[in-house]
């Protein structure tokens, strides 16, 4: 008897899944445009910590906060709603669980990683946490900090000493000041750690003097520091919307947006000018929309931002931007218009997104027409390599910065 259609393609789905497989497509981009001929850095890869909570909350020191969260482990992920996993591209649940990995004694996201890594032609990437994007959003802050030292202790120790194709951002709970300093004190010198991670669905005002001198250990240390956007449809402005792409497409870019303009319009950028500061996937089209918005205002009220030397828009070009979702037009020379107004090729790091249903791969910055070879490559890869201080001699003895 023939199964009906739903179960067929389980069955094959099952059988047949692998990374590898998942991404034919992008192997043969890789191929057909040479990409193992110069560095590329994924410099925004998701990991589901989810699938190793187990292992993470086996680190929460505090044995209340250890018993609570391992009695309702979904507490961490509480807020980002079911929409993302829905749609998209790449098969994620369940099927991402049953693929087979080697028992070697490396963690299984090592495995995955190299996989996805080779398909598409990445060398190297940095691992970014996918349910805990909204932890920021919990009212008990002391289980974002219980939780952001258990991650960062498995991160650290079952994770990236494996491969150091795999580099990691070190969660910072920045909804208690104290504790994101402390943070980057016991985790910053860590091997494969390249950064520090702020969840930008978040309410804490980021030009708030406690995190001062967060700012100032990461920039003695010569490390970057990325506000990494998300969703909360719980929102009081979000929960206006009625559509999943309404809030998506809003929701990740407005945080970064309010954040920007309370580092810029605080003059933190005059006061750690040496600090690296990193906008993650929240897209590039707002950037000069916001640019435009802050230097009108600030000719009219200059007094209000004492602090500045120049227009807002020029400490814009100052700070790094990742490229996914890139917002691609049919009409290139909107984006063109836009990576010259952030000077994208030394400004701008690429990023995949892998595995979210919104995935960009190498070709979506090597094929645009107006990038010249030095500016794609530099995009692709060299600019990251300039901003983690990254050491690729193991895979490009020869390579040197443009």
């Amino acid at each position: 008897m023939e199964l009906p259609t739903s179960d067929r393609y389980h069955k094959m789905s099952i059988d047949s899944f692998n990374t590898e497989q998942l991404l034919t497509n992008a192997a043969r981009q890789r191929d057909a445009r040479n990409f193992h001929e110069f560095p590329i850095v994924d410099a925004d890869t998701h990991q589901y910590e989810s699938e190793s909570v187990q292992e993470i909350i086996d680190y929460i020191e505090d044995d209340v906060l250890h018993q609570l969260i391992s009695s309702n482990p979904g507490i961490m992920s509480r807020g980002r709603g079911g929409y993302q996993p829905i749609g998209g591209r790449v098969t994620r649940y369940p099927l991402r669980k049953i693929e087979e990995t080697p028992a070697d004694g490396v963690h299984r996201d090592v495995h995955l990683a190299r996989r996805h890594m080779d398909a598409m032609g990445v060398d190297y990437m940095g691992l970014f946490p996918t349910g805990m994007l909204s932890v920021g959003l919990m009212p008990q802050k002391e289980i974002e900090v219980a939780y952001a030292r258990a991650y960062s202790r498995w991160l650290t120790e079952k994770v990236l000493p494996h491969d150091p194709r795999v580099k990691g951002f070190i969660y910072l709970p920045f909804n208690t000041p104290e504790e994101a300093y402390q943070m980057v004190l016991d985790f910053g010198d860590k091997k494969g750690v390249m950064g520090f991670l702020v969840t930008s669905p978040r309410y804490a005002p980021i030009h708030d003097n406690a995190y001062m001198k967060t700012y100032s250990l990461i920039e003695e240390m010569g490390m970057p520091i990325t506000f990494h956007s998300g969703l909360n449809w719980n929102d009081p402005l979000m929960s206006v919307t009625n559509r999943f792409i309404s809030a998506h497409a809003l929701g990740f870019t407005l945080y970064n947006v309010i954040h920007m303009c309370n580092w810029i319009t605080n003059g933190l950028n005059e006061r750690f000018p040496k600090l690296k500061v990193i906008w993650t996937e929240s897209g590039l089209a707002w950037v000069p929309w916001l640019g435009q918005r802050l230097d009108n205002d600030y000719k009219m009220r200059v007094s209000e931002c004492p602090s500045l030397k120049k227009l807002p828009s020029e400490y814009m070009k100052d700070m790094y931007y990742t490229s996914q979702p890139m917002e691609i037009p049919n009409d290139h020379s909107f984006l063109e218009s836009t990576f010259k107004f952030i000077n994208a090729e030394t400004q701008l790091l690429y990023a995949s997104d892998y595995p979210h249903w919104d995935m960009d791969l190498p070709s979506t910055i090597y094929d645009l027409p107006f990038l010249d070879e030095t500016a794609k490559r530099n995009i692709l890869g060299g600019n990251a390599i300039k901003v983690f201080n990254m050491d690729v001699s193991d895979r490009y003895p020869d390579y040197k910065a443009a």
